[in-house]
């Protein structure tokens, strides 16, 4: 038996197919990952995130310390509220996870990692740290994505009255604390993992089931992790586990922009190991697929360039928004694969047509690739 979420019994009460995943008991859908799916991108849909886990990092040496930790520059976080992404990395420049971090002004960063790293993100991260600087994981709080054309709209009408505002005032990667108006616990960021507008909301988990019911009633779609994972896909998000980790570089998962090379002389974990890749030009392609023939994408199949394997797929799937089968393939350094171009997947030993196209497949409802 996983762990189980403060929203487990809801999960349960509306018929939910659970699954483990990452130790924990998740939903996997409610009935139609399809229904869910095109839920989000016509109105609003919700997940129970709250497998995930939230670390605050405090302390006089607690911004020193993210700067060195990851990849990306928390130094470039200088409005209250305001958030990166960014991957955190081994000393040969493998990722350890992905993540989001918000600055809380003097009261520190919040950082939020992946479920099935959690444990081991801490452990890093206390080995990592000296005594300026203090981790407390926030097992208190639970976390619902509200995500959606229509999710903010929807959302706000269920966040403690003083949240409401800010949080609708807020800019995309920013977040909104409730500590500072009354409502403790809650945080309100605008971030996602859908390719949709919408919030992922922190809150005391003795109050997430009350929450998840009244978004239910308003017409938010409950959704699980077929659905997520989906959706994710078409908005061209990596996943950890499958699109990067401790193997690859993120200069091997279409992850370069996430690096902060200025100033040369911040020395972050992995940094010299990145440079000298960057230097080198040996890290992988890595792109995105539509299949132009017959059949479904799926990860390890191999990618064929002018007849002869050159890659392989890390994430394929059917996208329901494009009616298409669509992936994300990391090729062998030096191949050349032109966005337009045609390739092949090979498929239950067979190869199969497919063309390379730029992610995002989808964004905000609108699809951003040629299928033609």
């Amino acid at each position: 038996m996983g762990l189980h979420t403060p929203l487990y019994d809801d999960h349960l009460s509306l018929n939910a197919r659970m699954v483990p995943f990452g130790g924990w008991d998740m939903p996997l859908h409610y009935g139609s990952q399809l229904d869910e799916h095109l839920a989000v991108r016509a109105r609003a849909g919700m997940f129970d995130v709250s497998h995930m886990r939230a670390v605050d990092v405090t302390g006089d040496g607690a911004r020193d310390f993210l700067r060195r930790l990851l990849a990306n520059d928390v130094a470039r976080l200088q409005e209250q509220g305001k958030a990166l992404y960014s991957c955190m990395l081994n000393p040969v420049g493998g990722v350890l996870d992905d993540l989001i971090v918000y600055f809380l002004g003097t009261d520190g960063y919040r950082v939020v990692v992946n479920a099935a790293t959690a444990d081991a993100d801490l452990a890093w991260m206390q080995a990592q740290a000296d005594a300026t600087v203090h981790l407390r994981p926030r097992h208190d709080l639970a976390m619902i994505a509200v995500q959606g054309p229509a999710a903010r709209e929807l959302a706000s009408r269920h966040l403690p009255a003083a949240l409401v505002a800010p949080a609708l005032a807020l800019k995309p990667f920013s977040a909104a604390s409730g500590a500072a108006v009354g409502a403790e616990g809650w945080f309100v960021a605008r971030t996602g993992y859908t390719g949709e507008d919408g919030f992922e909301i922190l809150l005391p988990a003795n109050q997430a089931s009350a929450l998840w019911r009244a978004l239910a009633a308003d017409g938010v779609v409950p959704c699980g992790l077929g659905a997520r994972d989906t959706l994710r896909l078409e908005a061209g998000m990596n996943l950890y586990g499958q699109d990067m980790d401790t193997a690859v570089t993120p200069l091997d998962s279409g992850l370069g922009w996430t690096i902060a090379w200025e100033p040369v002389d911040r020395d972050f974990i992995g940094r010299d190991a990145l440079t000298a890749q960057r230097a080198a030009g040996t890290f992988s392609p890595f792109v995105g697929l539509l299949l132009t023939g017959r059949g479904v994408l799926r990860g390890h199949q191999p990618v064929l360039v002018r007849g002869q394997e050159a890659g392989i797929i890390t994430s394929g799937g059917y996208g329901p928004t494009l009616e298409r089968s669509i992936a994300l393939a990391r090729l062998r350094p030096g191949t050349t694969l032109d966005p337009g171009e045609t390739c092949a997947v090979e498929i239950r030993g067979k190869p199969v047509a497919a063309r390379r196209v730029a992610p995002p497949f989808v964004r905000q409802g609108a699809i951003r690739i040629d299928l033609d």
